[in-house]
């Protein structure tokens, strides 16, 4: 890790406009770093070097010219969801095969709108789908962090694996993700880096490819609160193009840093004490708490009584929603086309290889929810179910809670070809157990690091908030980082 590359967004903002760095030296420096490492950890799937160049060109002259954006000259990983023009854009799917759209999603249009620099597309389980990154058509990313006395490569959770890795590795300053059940909470743990998904609605889903259009939700991964806070404020607007983004102006998010806690109320809910947990999570939120204590607030347990049914609801509605979404890769205008006799056989070939396991089985399960006879039982059922988590989270808030504190995952990141997980999907499934509700819900959640377990490996706290109030989130969170400290993995690679 150079100089240059530790430098945090805020950091790196600071000397670019003060002149005391050159937007290309800086992204010179990011591109060495992953010619350096990416063969080890596998974070990006594709590096654009002469695009990053040309683009950290461009910004240097703006700076020079006093015409610098919020983001000038910031170098960038994009999750290999977000379409961006003319290059590599495949959900890290066969079934995408050599796709480059003609078009840039909304999300990284604001960013390049705002002076960003983009280093390349990061790795993810395909079409967003897993809990590990093992799903990606190519190959698992493997955690810069190891666990104390082994040399095992450990997942660095999913879906946005990539994104985690290369931030926590100081591949990228910043990158994309998103999140459907977790996949920006949960590889953030694993990996000591922050990560929120915002309110439902905060960032424009167009141009990201869909898994679940009523669940997805761009959001950032970053070193440090402010970093997240810097790159959600630049991601975040309303969109003619997607009619679920929400017309609310976007907050200065970094303003929200240092102020005071007093007077809040942070919800501890019950339902999160799972059966199972280890100590070590109980642990890690019981200091949590203590921290926000410290810091003035007034800590309340609370109640969400259907917790326990958001799992098996969120596995309902999600792959339903994916079996819909995924119907338009059928090898006939983009992507894979495997032949066939006829229109039908070749339509099945192209799917049969260009899906991977983990990806057809979600569509299985999605269309038989939907299917005649099973509608009712299943898929509306569930819907009723999401209704109820919307709920049980609205009486929280209306009897006064600010925020709510829970853990970011089960356990800290486990092996790449866990046997146990691999013959199991339901185990692997259950990462998502503290984070699939506020996805259903709607609200935003965000994951910072708050300390290591026993083997060293980093453990997230969860917050939760209120629709559109992500401010309250990043004070909170920045009062835990404050306290708990950052967490860098030692190189090994």
């Amino acid at each position: 890790m150079s100089e240059l590359t530790s430098l945090t967004i805020a950091e790196a903002r600071t000397k670019l406009v003060a002149k005391e760095i050159k937007a290309v030296e800086l992204t010179d420096a990011y591109i060495l770093a992953i010619e350096a490492a990416n063969d080890a950890i596998n974070a990006y799937v594709t590096v654009t070097p002469e695009k990053a160049r040309e683009m950290a060109k461009a910004s240097d002259e703006r700076i020079a010219a006093g015409k610098a954006g919020a983001l000038e000259g910031i170098p960038l990983g994009i999750k290999d969801l977000f379409a961006t023009r003319d290059i590599h854009t495949q959900a890290c799917s066969d079934i995408l095969n050599r796709f480059k759209p003609k078009y840039e999603s909304t999300v990284t249009q604001n960013l390049w709108d705002d002076g960003a620099v983009m280093l390349g597309k990061l790795n993810m389980d395909e079409f967003a789908m897993g809990s590990s990154n093992e799903t990606s058509h190519y190959g698992p990313v493997v955690n810069p962090w190891k666990a104390k006395g082994s040399n095992e490569n450990l997942v660095p959770g999913g879906s946005s694996g990539g994104s985690a890795a290369a931030v926590a590795a100081h591949l990228c300053a910043g990158a994309t993700a998103t999140d459907t059940g977790g996949s920006i909470r949960q590889p953030a743990a694993f990996t000591g880096t922050v990560g929120i998904k915002p309110t439902y609605g905060r960032c424009s889903r167009w141009g990201t490819i869909a898994f679940a259009s009523s669940l997805d939700q761009a959001g950032p991964i970053a070193r440090d609160v402010r970093d997240a806070a810097i790159l959600l404020k630049s991601m975040a607007s309303v969109d003619a193009k997607d009619t679920t983004s929400v017309d609310l102006p976007v907050p200065d998010y970094e303003a929200a840093l240092g102020q005071s806690l007093k007077g809040m109320k942070i919800g501890i809910p019950k339902e999160y004490r799972v059966e199972g947990m280890p100590a070590e999570i109980e642990t890690l939120w019981q200091q949590g708490i203590a921290w926000l204590k410290e810091a003035g607030a007034e800590i309340v347990d609370i109640s969400l009584p259907h917790t326990k049914y958001a799992l098996p609801a969120y596995y309902i509605v999600a792959p339903a929603e994916a079996s819909s979404n995924l119907a338009r890769y059928d090898g006939v205008r983009y992507g894979l086309r495997v032949d066939g006799k006829d229109i039908a056989d070749m339509y099945e070939k192209t799917r049969a290889e260009g899906f991977g396991t983990e990806v057809k089985r979600r569509i299985m399960i999605g269309t038989y929810v939907l299917s005649a006879g099973y509608y009712d039982a299943y898929y509306l059922q569930a819907q009723k179910v999401r209704t109820l988590i919307k709920r049980d989270f609205e009486l929280a808030f209306h009897a006064g809670v600010d925020a709510i504190l829970t853990p970011a995952t089960p356990s800290s990141a486990f092996a790449i070809g866990d046997k146990e997980l691999a013959a199991d999907p339901v185990k692997m499934y259950l990462n998502d157990i503290f984070t699939v509700t506020v996805n259903m819900a709607g609200l935003p959640g965000l994951s910072v690091p708050a300390g290591l377990d026993g083997k060293g490996l980093p453990l997230g706290l969860q917050l939760i908030g209120k629709p559109f109030e992500e401010e309250t989130l990043f004070k909170t969170a920045h009062v835990i980082e404050q306290a708990a400290g950052k967490f860098t993995p030692a190189k090994w690679w």
